[in-house]
């Protein structure tokens, strides 16, 4: 049975790599439904906070349901618990805290609560399952100059990704109305600074964790925020004369 299902992980792996190119070529053909592009998109709509909260749920979810299984024999690893820890600090915070601190927000269309909802459950599964259960290290492969860049690449990511959320939260005053340009931080150099930060902190993840699986989550994060930048980066561009014309996309310097 184990064989079988750690087959079904690989597939499962592969699978997101070509949904990733499918969201990628989806960002472009069709545009974004939600946030500020939510309102041409028909159907029923969840306030963002309940949006957020109910489609981040279930990464959280299913690492906590691995860590108190009692067949998770990997767990018995400090590699294995480490890169368990990872992944559930980052959706905790992503399904506990971020949907908590949004400000006013647009409503999120129902169905693509339910879309991203399913992705955490398949994702949360692929990874949680993986590392629990079936992925091998060394007792050493923490002390390991991959583990360890891994290590800072995310931990970096992860607070660039929350700073520049700290920042778009704080563009609008209580009493303001309208976007306004980002300023600060990453904001500097890129339009999509948090995007950034969430794209390094999943490739440090997979550095960390040398795996398909974590590879795989990896590719899927930089297609669907690569696209989704483009769409911002374009959006500041025309609703602002005075956007700054330097300001890259999502890669400071480069892109």
């Amino acid at each position: 049975m184990e064989p079988a299902e750690q087959h079904l992980l690989d597939v499962l792996a592969y699978l997101e790599v070509f949904l990733s190119v499918l969201g990628f070529f989806g960002h472009w053909r069709l545009g974004s439904p939600y946030g500020r592009y939510a309102p041409q998109w028909p159907g029923p709509r969840l306030p963002s906070r309940v949006a957020w909260f109910f489609q981040e749920l279930p990464s959280l979810l299913w690492p906590l349901w691995e860590c108190v299984r009692a067949s998770a024999p990997r767990l018995h690893s400090w590699p294995n618990r480490l890169l368990l820890a990872m992944f559930l600090v980052h959706y905790a915070h992503r399904s506990l805290v971020f949907p908590f601190l949004i400000r006013g927000g647009k409503a999120t269309p129902l169905y693509v609560t339910m879309l991203a909802g399913m992705f955490c459950v398949y994702n949360g599964y692929l990874q949680s399952r993986y590392l629990s259960t079936y992925a091998v290290y060394s007792d050493d492969w923490i002390t390991q100059p991959c583990f360890l860049a891994g290590f800072v690449l995310w931990l970096t990511g992860m607070l660039i990704n929350i700073h520049s959320d700290h920042i778009l939260r704080n563009l609008r005053k209580p009493e303001g109305t309208g976007y306004q340009i980002p300023r600060g931080g990453l904001f500097e150099y890129v339009t999509a600074a948090n995007y950034f930060g969430e794209i390094t902190e999943w490739c440090g993840f997979a550095l960390a964790s040398g795996s398909l699986q974590s590879g795989a989550f990896a590719f899927f994060s930089f297609c669907v925020l690569f696209s989704r930048a483009v769409l911002h980066h374009q959006w500041y561009l025309e609703k602002f004369e005075d956007y700054p014309k330097l300001r890259k996309i999502l890669i400071p310097f480069l892109l």
